[in-house]
């Protein structure tokens, strides 16, 4: 037998051991006292008391959970003291699960379940019980309530909200520390017997962790546990009911726990001494390398921070920490120099920033290390002694004046000779040249500050064995100012004066420019070249001077113009001076000095004659040079209109095709047979290499009777060419010049007619054709006007 049937059948006897559980008998309490005195009695006042009847007393009924019986199982009997026995008595069941659940028989009042009934659905049913007459059906007995509480059973194994729980707790903890809290239910009554109580223990993970029995809480067990050792623990769990008693129910759950890193590790650097090398040539800023101390553990508590803290290059190099990699980058924080120093010495501490106090005795959290940093020889290039150079001179020198010299050296060990030139895209006009053996530049074209006064130069220096390898330096060349320049007016002027000036009158104020700029300002002087008796210079010391005359009255018709020569010299050695001419006209003015018209004005104009009068005649003038344009543009187009001939004779038909033919086999462009044959001016043909100017067919013109007299003169001169050795090739167009026989016509010229007496006849023209009516007409009509007359 199993202990769950053993425990069904130790319940079941406990069950029948008790009667008063099994059935319910609700009687009334029988009455001891005698029937008489029962029946009715009086009070006090005299009234009679009737005996009250006693209300059903009902206890719980019990029932054990998941019966497995073939039968009903019997829950208990309810019985009243109504009931003889005959059969009159029914009795009615009503309330939770009544009639399906429970039923009850209703003569015998026994109450069975048709079921298994399982607790951890519902604990308890509430049900209501009544008899009644058979016959009447009213009830014998008022109804009551009773409760069938279902006795439970260990049919309930412990179960864990979770099946996989997970868990961390810091490393090096002390034995104790809590990690976590596991807790499995029981559905079983945890009211009845110890179906519910729960026990844990630890199935694995010892003996690193253990678990409290009653609470479930997980601990650690062993003290200094390592994360770098190990990181990861797997950990099961059992939940038992019953209090952990062989027989009871258990359930199981998996707990993963991490140890958590602590900074219980202090930085390692892996080598005691690191060896880097760079260029002297390496810029500030470069980096050299990178040392790095490895640290066991993990995230903040491996950041290191690392600093130079010793050494003899200090303050020639820096140490910057790399957070995302976390390693120092040495860089160059001075220029090197490889023939000054070639060895550096360095000692770099690694240090942890983030230092937990609870772990100062696994100290110190910081390491060293000796790096030893070599400089490498590089050929540099020159070194100019200045990193500008800035040289003035004058600018009346002589050509190939030294004007400065610039210096260079090779900083390296074995020194090579140094070649100088200059770039010539600072020097495009080539004023200056460089000795290129020791830098000493002079002047190869005159100088001069009022054309350029600052020059920027660029030398270039390079090694004679290493030429591609060089340096620039600035060369500012700033022109220092001479007196050259004689000063002149500073603008045109336009003088004049007025006819009815007056003696000491002022006519103009006249001021000078000098394209010099001494260092004590401009100073000019004004004066006449010789004294002039119509006018003065005065001199007004603030570099401007007036121009006043000294007689009254000018006559612009005797006089129209007077030139006077202005001396200007400036104040500066040496001194340099010009004569200027100003140009003054004599003007007619008005009573208030303003100008009306000068003496060009008169010379053009007849006396009187008005603007108006000028105008017409500008405009008469320009009419009759567009008539001029107009007529010769006419005459221009009549010549190159053509001539009116007959289509019949073609003697003086001569075209210029402007084409030089493409060699004998070009018949296309000259047919010379035309001229042999005059019958072929019908069959024209369009040429080949000129597009037509119309798209309309040629009108077909009457063919011409064959001219036997100019094929003869043609073959004459066709023989003459062939035979003659100075003739042009055969390629070339030979004009043979044909003038035709006399006309028949005789001459039409009125030459002669001055030689014949009285009027001619021109009535033959009729006869020449309708193209000779029109001059008919105009011949033969003289003598009909005259007769009209």
């Amino acid at each position: 037998m199993t202990i769950q049937q053993v425990l069904l059948l130790l319940l079941l006897w406990m069950w029948l051991l008790h009667p008063c559980r099994t059935e319910m008998l609700f009687r009334r309490t029988p009455d001891l006292r005698p029937r008489s005195s029962v029946g009715r009695t009086s009070g006090s006042d005299g009234k009679a008391l009737h005996r009250q009847k006693r209300g059903w007393m009902w206890n719980q009924f019990f029932l054990l959970e998941e019966y497995t019986g073939s039968d009903y199982q019997y829950v208990g009997k309810l019985h009243s003291d109504q009931d003889k026995g005959d059969g009159s008595l029914k009795y009615i069941l009503s309330g939770d699960g009544a009639g399906t659940l429970f039923v009850i028989d209703e003569k015998t009042g026994d109450i069975h379940a048709t079921r298994r009934i399982d607790r951890e659905e519902k604990a308890f049913y509430t049900l209501r019980a009544q008899a009644i007459n058979r016959r009447t059906l009213r009830p014998v007995e008022p109804e009551s309530e009773f409760v069938i509480k279902i006795h439970d059973i260990n049919d309930n194994e412990p179960t864990f909200p979770e099946e996989i729980y997970t868990a961390s707790v810091p490393e090096m903890s002390v034995v104790g520390t809590s990690v976590v809290q596991v807790t499995a239910t029981d559905a079983d009554d945890p009211s009845y017997g110890n179906s519910a109580r729960v026990i844990y223990s630890i199935l694995q993970g010892q003996p690193y962790f253990s678990v409290e029995p009653e609470t479930g809480i997980i601990r650690t067990a062993l003290p200094n546990m390592n994360r770098e050792n190990r990181e990861q623990y797997q950990v099961v769990i059992q939940a038992k009911d019953m209090g952990g008693q062989m027989g009871g129910l258990s359930g199981t759950t998996t707990v993963n726990i991490t140890l958590t890193d602590v900074n219980d590790n202090p930085p390692r650097f892996p080598q005691s001494t690191i060896h880097l090398r760079i260029p002297e040539s390496s810029p500030v800023g470069t980096a050299i390398g990178s040392v790095k101390a490895t640290d066991a553990d993990t995230g903040k508590n491996a950041e290191v921070e690392y600093r130079i803290i010793d050494g003899d290059g200090t303050d020639m190099f820096d140490i910057v920490t790399q957070k995302d990699t976390q390693e120092g980058i040495i860089t160059v924080r001075k220029p090197l120099d490889y023939e000054t120093r070639r060895l550096y010495t360095l000692k770099v501490e690694a240090e942890n920033t983030h230092v937990d106090p609870r772990f100062y005795y696994l100290g110190p959290f910081k390491d060293t290390t000796i790096v030893k940093i070599s400089v490498e020889d590089v050929d540099e290039p020159p070194v100019f002694s200045r990193s500008s150079y800035l040289f003035e001179v004058h600018e009346d020198i002589e050509l190939g004046t030294i004007i400065g010299t610039v210096m260079a050296r090779d900083p390296d060990s074995a020194s090579s000779p140094i070649r100088f030139s200059l770039d010539r895209h600072t020097d495009l006009d080539r004023i200056f040249n460089i000795h290129s053996g020791n830098g000493s530049i002079y002047t190869s074209k005159p100088l001069d500050r009022e054309i350029s006064q600052w020059h920027n130069l660029s030398v270039i220096a390079a090694e004679i064995n290493n030429p591609k390898d060089t340096t620039r330096v600035p060369v500012y060349v700033r022109i220092l100012d001479v007196n050259d320049n004689a000063p002149q007016f500073a603008v045109f002027y336009d003088t004049f004066v007025c006819e009815n000036a007056r003696a000491g009158q002022l006519i103009q104020t006249i001021s000078a420019v000098d394209k010099d700029d001494p260092l004590g300002g401009q100073k000019f002087f004004f004066s006449l070249a010789a004294v002039n008796p119509n006018f003065t210079v005065q001199d007004n010391e603030d570099n401007t001077a007036r121009i006043l005359t000294r007689r009254n009255g000018f006559s612009r018709h005797e006089i129209s113009t007077y030139l006077l020569p202005v001396v200007i010299s400036d104040n500066d050695y040496p001194i340099q001076s010009s004569t200027g001419t100003l140009t003054i006209r004599v003007c007619a003015c008005d009573s208030r000095g303003n100008m009306q018209s000068c003496n060009a004005e008169a010379l053009l104009l007849p006396a009187g004659l008005s603007t108006g009068a000028l105008v017409a005649i500008l405009l008469c003038i320009i009419i009759l040079l567009v008539i001029v344009v107009l007529f010769a543009a006419l005459k221009r187009q009549r010549k190159k209109e053509p001539l009116i001939l007959s289509k019949e004779d073609i003697r003086d038909n001569i075209v210029s095709y402007n084409d030089e033919g493409g060699g004998e086999e070009d018949t296309q462009a000259f047919d010379i047979g035309t001229l042999r044959n005059p019958a072929a001016i019908e069959d024209k043909k369009l040429r080949r290499d000129i597009i037509p100017e119309t798209l309309f067919v040629p009108r077909r013109t009457p063919s011409a009777p064959d001219n036997t007299d100019v094929r003869d003169f043609i073959n004459q001169r066709l023989k003459e060419h062939d035979t003659d050795p100075s003739a042009p090739p055969y390629d070339s167009l030979a004009t043979y010049a044909y003038e035709g026989n006399d006309s028949i016509a005789e001459s039409l010229s009125s030459l002669e007619s001055g030689t014949t007496e009285g009027d001619q006849n021109y009535d033959y023209l009729r006869e020449w054709g309708p193209r000779f009516n029109k001059l008919a007409e105009m011949y033969g009509g003289g003598e009909s006007d005259k007769d009209a007359s």
